[in-house]
């Protein structure tokens, strides 16, 4: 973190600045590590691939390399709290995307919201309709001058969105510039 966010952290009495810029700084040192232990391993199979004994000590070098950066990885993990689900884990063991399983949970869990509020929707309709054809049956007269009201303030509500350039949904229509 720079002095500019420390000074601003400090000023303002709240450390969550400095929480988040922190936990993204040992977030960005992790992948670093990551990236360099990948590129160290990468070198130790070339080295390994093509062992003979005279490059036995770049090979000793390179194994230190790897070690030391292991090492610092392992502490720098400590300061991250990063929870990866073990669904996520066995994806990528079995050669699949990870991606797949944001995707899937998403996916189930929208679909799953969508239909429990579809569900109390129909609800609400069956129960507006159901009290209707009672309110009908008691007050008719009632009943016709509520439907009349509902249909001029709807007629009413169509005209005012269309005069205001506004579409039915509540959005606001944008003109294309030629």
């Amino acid at each position: 973190m720079d002095q500019a966010q420390n000074t601003i952290a400090g000023i303002g009495g709240s450390n969550e600045i400095a929480t988040v810029d922190d936990s993204k700084e040992n977030l960005n040192q992790v992948i670093n590590s990551n990236q360099k232990t990948l590129v160290l391993l990468h070198q130790l199979k070339l080295t390994v691939s093509s062992f003979t004994p005279a490059s036995q000590l770049d090979l000793l070098q390179r194994l230190n390399s790897l070690v030391m950066e292991l090492d610092n990885m392992a502490k720098l993990s400590d300061k991250c709290n990063i929870q990866v689900p073990m669904e996520v884990l066995n994806l990528i063991d079995d050669g699949k995307n990870p991606d797949e399983f944001t995707k899937n949970v998403l996916n189930n869990s929208c679909i799953a919201r969508n239909q429990v509020t579809k569900g109390k929707t129909d609800a609400f309709k069956g129960l507006r309709k159901h009290l209707l054809e009672e309110l009908e049956q008691t007050f008719p007269d009632e009943v016709d001058r509520y439907r009349e009201i509902r249909a001029s303030y709807a007629a009413e509500a169509k005209r005012l969105a269309q005069s205001q350039s506004v579409l039915p949904n509540g959005d606001a229509k944008v003109k294309s510039e030629l």
